[in-house]
């Protein structure tokens, strides 16, 4: 049985959605945020060392990192589903996509974020940050001009792997400036699968 190690309002709901969209059968662990910190709770630490979720635990295999634990599932238990032929064009582009969602678009995010919190709220580094999150959100638009998925306009684990972004981006930054994905948003946010993710997940701020 697949286990989630699931903390409310974090990168590991994309896991639960995934699991939805495949129809595996799968456990839900949930964890709560400390209210005071918005930091995981010391309970993670038995799960794995870094103490973060999401953690996914399929037997002896123990797996972290979203994009790790999305590829995880894709290979094992997806049938060939929500990912490319392996080999094909397509397929190279879904490796880009994937890493892209928390190699480089996520650290402007985290950034305006964390200086956020400060107590000038980081203002000699907003506009070095936001001209970040204009070109990476822009990247990700301009990607969705003529069509509705980032792969071959094909919906994919990358589609689920990048939602992370836009969804973070809505509440921190704005999407007016990048109506497809906005776009990209209603389309996901309308999935039966996304919907019954939130149900096992619980309450979600980056939802729709």
């Amino acid at each position: 049985m697949l286990t989630v190690h699931h903390l409310n309002n974090s990168r590991s709901q994309r896991v639960l959605w995934l699991l939805e969209e495949l129809g595996v059968e799968y456990e839900v662990r949930n964890y709560e945020r400390d209210l005071e910190t918005n930091l995981a709770p010391p309970e993670l630490l038995e799960i794995h060392p870094l103490g973060k979720s999401p953690v996914l635990t399929d037997e002896v295999n123990t797996v972290i990192e979203s994009g790790a634990i999305i590829d995880y599932i894709v290979r094992h238990y997806g049938q060939g589903r929500l990912a490319p032929e392996p080999g094909t064009p397509a397929y190279e582009n879904y490796l880009q996509w994937m890493h892209y969602a928390e190699g480089s678009a996520m650290l402007p995010l985290m950034l305006k974020m964390y200086t956020g919190r400060l107590p000038d709220g980081g203002e000699a580094l907003q506009p070095r940050i936001n001209s970040e999150l204009d070109n990476h959100l822009g990247f990700m638009d301009r990607a969705l001009a003529d069509q509705d998925w980032f792969v071959a306009d094909t919906f994919s684990a990358a589609d689920i792997q990048l939602s992370f972004v836009p969804q973070v981006g809505k509440l921190l930054y704005g999407l007016d400036n990048f109506p497809n994905l906005a776009g990209f948003l209603d389309r996901i946010h309308a999935r039966p699968a996304y919907k019954r993710a939130l149900e096992r997940g619980g309450p979600y701020a980056f939802g729709s």
